[in-house]
């Protein structure tokens, strides 16, 4: 499996971008494709995960109702729109994939950074 992300940016607080999530699956199967988040000096955490099978669609607390998961009928791609951005928001983003469905996740991107500044 290979994972490339792409979209990251600069927006002001209020803003939109959209990030995609390239999936190259060569023999192995999965089951969830997740996008994460780090900022300096925090721990990553999820943002929002899609399912392949019986895993449907997860957002955090944090991204519920702003951001918006999907993937494109061939699941080639997973894109996640994030719409009223803020600077909390800010950070590197990762696209990850779990074979299982389940954590760990074993595949991941290089990342994409998103910055959110007024």
């Amino acid at each position: 499996v290979h994972l490339h992300e792409s979209g990251g940016g600069s927006v002001q607080p209020g803003g939109s971008l959209r990030l995609n999530c390239q999936v190259f699956v060569r023999v192995d199967r999965i089951e969830k494709v997740g996008w994460f988040r780090q900022a300096p000096g925090r721990e990553r955490e999820v943002v929002a995960t899609i399912g392949w099978g019986k895993f449907g669609k997860f957002y955090s607390d944090s991204v519920k109702g702003r951001f918006t998961i999907s993937k494109d009928i061939l699941e080639t791609e997973v894109t996640l729109q994030m719409n009223n951005l803020q600077l909390q928001d800010s950070g590197t983003y990762y696209c990850a994939a779990s074979k299982s469905g389940w954590e760990p996740f074993e595949e991941w991107g290089q990342g994409t950074q998103v910055t959110v500044s007024s």
